[in-house]
């Protein structure tokens, strides 16, 4: 990835996206430290920090902007979730399924309506933050109204979330790769450096810390080895194409396969399942803070318990043979090759290659799913079996989740700068 990041410099359209890319990102972090007035969130975020909650997660992904109340502590949270949404619904609602398959401009239209759902959510999980933390509302340094202070935190906080978004749009559309995801990775960065500080000073209490720490470096390597053998593991269904004449040309006739990727949903299963379980724990915590309810959700559904644990585990599951029914469509793939005349050596064209596919699909998943949930399980566990402050400390920094979407940008970001170089490549040996 470093020798292509620097043959990527030496190319001068390249080094200026590169360039473009990194101011924008920059910008991000900077809007990260501006704090909004009369809101602080320092004391309020030390207990969300423990385990995984929805506010821990939302502050991993917006690198501790939420922890600090800063103006873009939203992250790109809501457009997340509004393209799940947005994409959820691509698949029951048939207009939005006819839409995405007009090509570029169907694709502009989904987009908007994903704009429009990603505010719609901002400014619900605005509210929902300032309810949460309305005690943390600081009247004395204005001196207005608590509601007042309250309904422009919650602009404040809407408008970031806007503005984050536009930020992964511009960086999509003038620099290289995914917006997006590169705001996510460097916000996980970004958090993760923390909880490294923090373990780096119990180091100084106790010598013997420091051995931890070298052990949890060791797994951590082995975790990103196994997250990066399993993100390019793929089976490879091998497909012929028989040969048509055409006028006085001959096509067809060529050998293809047809990847399947190992873990096709990515970490979208643990996102999915983790924020249903903490949904309504966030919904109490607006509503009936101090109920029974509250207390019982939090002492047997907690981050820690094994009912968290056994019911995490089966909703990834559940949302990973969901996510790769939807990714995978083995009818449209088997009626697409029947159509272009290739076949899979040895099965019927038509239902035969689609219920053939099907089934290799599934038993793919059901290893993904698996891995998945291993991943998912290690922090529970975890905390479970660990109540030292040193690992406690990594643990937080780099939690599982993060480190699969870390790994998955910086993959992905390695393509996309490979695919740009190739492309002028071949511009060059045209001209």
């Amino acid at each position: 990835m470093f020798k292509t990041l620097v043959n990527a410099f030496k190319v001068k359209d390249l080094r200026k996206k590169i360039l473009i890319t990194l101011g924008l990102l920059i910008l991000f972090r900077v809007g990260c430290a501006l704090v909004c007035p009369g809101f602080d969130l320092s004391e309020a975020m030390q207990s969300e920090t423990e385990g995984t909650t929805f506010f821990s997660l939302m502050n991993m992904l917006s690198g501790d902007a939420l922890s600090n109340g800063s103006i873009l502590a939203l992250g790109v949270s809501p457009y997340i979730t509004a393209s799940i949404v947005i994409q959820l619904l691509t698949v029951a609602i048939p207009s939005l399924e006819r839409l995405s398959k007009q090509g570029e401009d169907g694709r502009r239209k989904i987009q908007f309506y994903t704009r429009i759902c990603a505010l719609v959510l901002a400014l619900a999980q605005a509210i929902g933050i300032v309810v949460s933390f309305q005690e943390y509302i600081n009247t004395d340094i204005l001196s207005l109204p608590t509601w007042l202070i309250a309904t422009g935190i919650v602009l404040i906080l809407t408008a970031g979330g806007m503005f984050t978004v536009w930020l992964g749009e511009k960086i999509t559309q003038v620099g290289i790769g995914n917006g997006m995801s590169l705001l996510i990775f460097v916000g996980i960065i970004s958090s993760s450096a923390q909880g490294i500080s923090d373990a780096i000073s119990q180091v100084g209490k106790n010598i013997e810390n420091l051995w931890m720490i070298i052990i949890y470096i060791v797994a951590l390597v082995l975790i990103f080895g196994l997250i990066v053998f399993i993100d390019s593991s793929e089976r490879r269904v091998g497909v012929k194409y028989a040969k048509q004449i055409k006028g006085r040309k001959m096509y067809g006739g060529q050998d293809t396969f047809i990847p399947i990727k190992l873990n096709a949903s990515g970490v979208m299963p643990i996102i999915f399942a983790t924020s249903l379980l903490t949904l309504p724990q966030l919904v109490m915590s607006i509503f009936w803070p101090d109920s029974s309810a509250m207390q019982w959700y939090q002492t047997y559904m907690g981050t820690s318990s094994w009912v968290y644990i056994v019911l995490l585990a089966i909703l990834i599951f559940a949302f990973a043979f969901f996510y790769a029914q939807i990714t995978f469509d083995t009818d449209d793939i088997s009626r697409r090759l029947q159509q272009q005349g290739g076949f899979i050596p040895g099965i019927r064209p038509g239902k035969s290659t689609s219920d053939y596919l099907k089934k290799i699909s599934r038993r793919i998943t059901l290893f993904g799913a698996v891995f998945l949930a291993f991943i998912a399980l290690i922090p529970s566990l975890a905390f479970k079996a660990i109540d030292d402050l040193t690992l406690a400390s990594l643990i937080n920094a780099f939690s599982t989740t993060g480190l699969m979407i870390i790994v998955s940008v910086a993959l992905e970001f390695d393509k996309s700068l490979e695919a740009q170089m190739l492309m002028r490549n071949y511009k060059g040996f045209l001209n």
